[in-house]
């Protein structure tokens, strides 16, 4: 099957320095793609429109991976709802029209699979996107998302316009955000367990009572699965405008907490503080589509626990 871009392609990374898109430059240059564009935020504020459209009129891009955000834990989307709709949908609508009007060959949307009612049918396939309420600790975020799947969903239908999205499950992994306040659970409880080992604390505390089930993806596969559909994902092949990326599997936070605590050697407790909210009981991801394309995820949960303590421990701590 003869690739749907091409190696000599132009590809802007939006949000190179977070975690899905360093991860995303780091896969592109594996797999031989050698113009990667990429800009700063000094450079370009992607909420300022006329900016974004100044400087797509001088670069030109033949692709765009937009992987830029504005992402947290559920403090941070309680803290600041107003600031995770605005400007997620500043930076989306910004990005995929200025995409549209210069004639991009293809775009990749990142969304987010909280982007799913809060409950679902497990595992969540990509028809139940809608189909009933949203978990309140992060709406406004999943809002945002949903209104940028349904913008590339638009401009395909309507305008024949080459936009498509990925529906990733919770990510980790090198580059990840361990800001108290912005944190998601995984980066949370390296952060929680390496610190109180390296301080010989007796105890870690853990927020709600460890019950809810999350489905984890190293970073390095979610970049891997960028790849792989811009360069193979074809919508006659299939009609939704979106893919599910995961594993298929799901753990526990409690058992999670457990994983890490082990991995990292801390001999100490673990108390569940049940004033805290737990977030969405249960989610697993449908990833049947992509499978069927090609794809599957290759990082075990135990082998990408190992070397996000490592890098932690080296680039972080």
């Amino acid at each position: 099957m003869k690739n749907l871009i091409s190696k000599s392609d132009s590809i802007f990374v939006a949000g190179h320095n977070g975690l899905a898109g360093s991860a995303i430059c780091r896969a592109l240059k594996k797999f031989g793609y050698k113009n990667i564009i990429t800009v700063s935020r000094k450079e370009i504020d992607l909420r300022d429109q006329n900016k974004v459209k100044n400087w797509f009129k001088e670069n030109s891009p033949d692709i765009v991976i937009l992987a830029a955000a504005k992402v947290g834990g559920i403090l941070a989307n309680s803290i600041y709802p107003y600031d995770f709709i605005i400007e997620n949908i500043q930076i989306q609508t910004n990005v995929v029209e200025a995409a549209y009007q210069n004639s991009v060959k293809r775009l990749l949307f990142l969304s987010s699979s909280c982007a799913y009612p809060k409950k679902c049918t497990q595992p969540i396939r990509e028809e139940y996107l809608l189909s009933n309420y949203l978990e309140k600790t992060n709406e406004n975020y999943a809002l945002a998302k949903i209104v940028g799947m349904k913008f590339c969903e638009a401009l395909r239908k309507q305008k024949n316009f080459d936009a498509f999205s990925l529906m990733p499950t919770n990510l980790y992994g090198p580059n990840d955000n361990y800001q108290d306040n912005e944190s998601h659970v995984f980066a949370a409880l390296i952060k929680k367990f390496v610190t109180a080992e390296i301080n010989n604390l007796d105890q870690v505390i853990c927020w709600g009572d460890g019950s809810p089930k999350r489905e984890f993806l190293h970073v390095d596969d979610l970049a891997e699965a960028s790849v792989f559909t811009l360069e193979n994902f074809q919508f006659s092949l299939n009609n939704c405008s979106f893919l599910n990326v995961g594993t298929g599997k799901d753990i526990s936070i409690l058992d999670l907490a457990i994983l890490i605590k082990n991995k990292v050697g801390f001999k100490g407790s673990i108390f569940w503080d049940k004033t805290k909210p737990n977030g969405t009981p249960l989610k697993r991801l449908d990833i049947t589509r992509i499978k069927k394309l090609g794809w599957e995820s290759k990082i075990s949960l135990e082998e990408g626990i190992e070397n996000t303590i490592k890098d932690f421990k080296k680039n972080i701590y």
